[in-house]
Formats: structure tokens, sequence, C-alpha cells
């Protein structure tokens, strides 16, 4: 219902492909080319879903990383992020490429067990993504809005990670189960400069009916993109609104705090507004594809030209989750930079170790054997202990209590709401 929504007009395509002068029929046959667009237009399309690729790796590769890589950065809101990082990788890695290989080409080029995996996995990921949206959402607004009620434990937030998922996968089961490759008997694709032709498959949802097929859009969009929207623009409009009216008593730090409430409330407000925008014409394609009654050129400019644009701006938001959720966080900024720090510390104490090592096989000056010692004398000197490391002529510092806090600025909310 993802990759393959554009796929539903391929014999519509075909069909009004037939006015190209390139094009022949015959027989009852129709022969389409291989390529759907000139080789300028394929490669703004491959540059642009490249882009997206390589900004959703790194970002919610990072983010990942910093979860995973310190305890202190595991915290209920964070294990929230690392999960929705999880599945916008998955978005990247399964839907991307794939997606971009049907904008480009005619027809499915990878096989049945290709076909159910990759659309399963599609689909769950992506509703993984959004659902993990609403529980970031959630676990925000009660933070804020109820500042002094219990908080979500560890092993609540894993127990809603696992019901997120179990979610995903039941919504898009009746997808998996429908989803076979075909083969269109009235349309075959040429291929090659002698006008080889070979079949026109294709990857699709076979339902018995449309009627059948229209419900199922319609409970996608109802449950992955309108419950989900409404839910986090209400309570993200009241967390604005609790931020808003709070009156912040004359304090040092009052002009601080003020600037943190606006950071905060347009933060939101940007979220809200992204998750708008990257899915809405996506799900107004595939709602217009199931109800709507148009005419052939229409299919084909929006099958050829405009479902690629909904798509690469459904999956740009899984590329700036990242950004957002992450690196616009300040606990997200000190966490990667005191991983960071830390491998720069490790790799400066390792290569100590190894010059006092080649000294002392030498025999050339008495090394002690604690080869880390807060000795300033000689050539330099490393500290270690309770995660602090601090190698001075390097400048290396990890800081040795990293705060744990809520994220995503959960603090400055939290002591903003608290005034």
């Amino acid at each position: 219902h993802f990759i393959n929504a554009s796929v539903k007009g391929e014999w519509e395509r075909a069909r009004s492909d037939l006015r190209k002068p390139s094009l022949v029929q015959g027989r009852n046959i129709t022969y389409v080319d291989f390529y759907l667009h000139k080789p300028s237009v394929a490669a703004v399309f491959t540059v642009a879903y490249l882009l997206i690729f390589l900004v959703c790796m790194v970002g919610n590769g990072v983010v990942c990383f910093i979860v995973l890589r310190s305890k202190n950065m595991r915290t209920v809101t964070n294990l929230f992020i690392l999960n929705l990082a999880i599945s916008d990788l998955l978005v990247g890695i399964f839907c991307m490429p794939t997606t971009l290989v049907d904008n480009i080409i005619t027809g499915w080029p990878f096989g049945n067990v290709v076909c159910k995996l990759s659309g399963m996995v599609q689909g769950i990921s992506v509703s993984a993504s959004v659902f993990t949206l609403v529980a970031i959402a959630v676990d925000r607004f009660r933070c804020i809005v109820y500042p002094f009620k219990q908080k979500l434990t560890i092993a609540t937030s894993k127990l809603v990670i696992v019901i997120i998922w179990v979610l995903a996968v039941s919504i898009m089961c009746p997808s998996g189960i429908m989803l076979q490759v075909t083969t269109e008997q009235r349309v075959r694709i040429v291929v090659g400069g002698n006008n080889d032709t070979r079949p026109f498959f294709w990857c699709r949802e076979n339902w018995p009916n449309q009627e059948m097929r229209k419900i199922y859009t319609t409970v996608l969009f109802a449950n992955i993109y309108l419950a989900p929207l409404s839910l986090i623009v209400i309570m993200y409009a009241h967390i604005g609104f609790t931020l808003f009216k709070t009156t912040i008593p004359p304090t040092e730090n009052r002009h601080t705090i003020s600037r943190k409430k606006k950071r905060v409330i347009m933060m939101l407000l940007v979220v809200a507004l992204l998750f708008i925008l990257s899915w809405l014409p996506l799900w107004t394609l595939m709602m217009l594809s199931d109800y709507a009654s148009l005419t052939e050129h229409q299919y084909r400019v929006i099958n050829i030209y405009v479902y690629p644009l909904a798509h690469w701006l459904a999956f740009f938001n899984s590329s700036v989750n990242p950004i957002i959720y992450g690196f616009f966080n300040e606990n997200f900024r000190r966490g990667f930079q005191a991983a960071f720090k830390f491998q720069l510390c490790s790799a400066e104490i390792a290569k100590t170790r190894t010059h006092s090592h080649r000294i002392r096989a030498n025999a050339v000056v008495p090394v002690q054997p604690a080869a880390l010692s807060r000795s300033g004398s000689g050539g330099g000197s490393a500290l270690v202990g309770n995660g602090n490391c601090s190698y001075q002529e390097g400048e290396c510092l990890a800081d040795r209590n990293d705060p744990k806090e809520q994220d995503l600025v959960m603090e400055d909310l939290e002591k903003v709401s608290q005034i």
C-alpha cells in the first residue's frame, strides 16, 4: 500500500502510453518502454532519493549509536526515540531503494518473495514509525501537562514499544497476504536496442474485488494517518497552550526559561506541520486512486510524476526525524560529544600504553607499573575512573555525570511547567 500504491495505475499508464510514437499495439498486446522517464528525469529522481537515503541512514544510525552507547541515555523518552530511529532505518532500507526502482522502470523485477517481504516490511516499518511518534507525543503530554503524575517507567516503555510493533504487524497482515506478483497478459515490455520484449510483472495486492481494497485503504488511512495526526496535533496544541499560559516569576534565569519555552513551542509546531505535510500527498493520491474516476491522462501524470514526489516527501519525514527529535536536543548533543570524546580518550590511552611499553622494552627510561597516573610530570598523563576520562595534553574530556532526566528538552519543559 506504500511502495505499491503507484503500481495500481500501471495498466492505465500503459494504455495512455499508446499515444507515444515508440509504442505499437497489435494482436491485443500493448508494448511499453522499459524506462518510464528520460535519463535526465531519472537522474533527478535518483539523486533526490539517494540524498534522503543517506540522511536517513546517517541520522538514524547516529541516534541509535548514542542511545545504545551510553547507559545514561537509556531513558523512557530516548527508548521511544531509539524505536523511532530503528523503524525509520527500516523505512530507508526497505522502502526507498525499491520505491525508486519502481518509479523509474516499468513492472516489478524482484520476484514474488521480495514482493511480499518488501511490502510487509515497508508497511510495518511505516506504521511503527507513525505509532512511535504518537507515543512520544503522549509521553511529552504527560510530563508537561501533568508534571506531578507518575512518569512512565523503563519497563512500561518497553511494553509500549512491543505493543507498537504488534499493532504494526497486525494492521499490515492483510496487505502481506494479498500481495503477489501477477502477469499482465495484454502488456509486454520492450527492452534493449533490438526491440526484445519480456512479460509485464507487477507486485500488487490482489483483492477479490475493488470494494474490499477501498475498505482496507480507508482503514489504513484512518489508523496510520488521520488518527495519529489528530492525536499529535491535539496533544502538542495542549502542550503549547500550557507552556504559553505559564507565567514565569522574576528569577535570574527568567530570560533563559522564556527563550527555551518559545523554542519548545516552535519545535512542537514544526513537528506537527512536518508530519502533516510529509504524509498528506501520498495518502491523498492513494485515496484518489481508489475512490476517484480519473482519466487516462490523469492516471499517467499521477503515476509517473506525482507519486515519486509524494513518496519522497513521506520518506523525507523519516530522514528529518532524527534531526528534530535528536540533534535539536541538548542531551543528545552531549551524548554524542561524550561518546565521540570517549573514543578519542580510548585511542589516546591505548597510544600512551603502547608508547610506555616500547620505552620499557628498550629500557631507556624507567616507567612506573601504572602507566596511567595523575602526575603532571612527564610527557602527558591520563585519568580514568567512573566513566570520566581526561587526557591532559590531548584535552580530551568525557562528562562523568550525564543527566538521566527526560530528553527532548524534557528537563526544560518540566522546569517551565513546574514554575
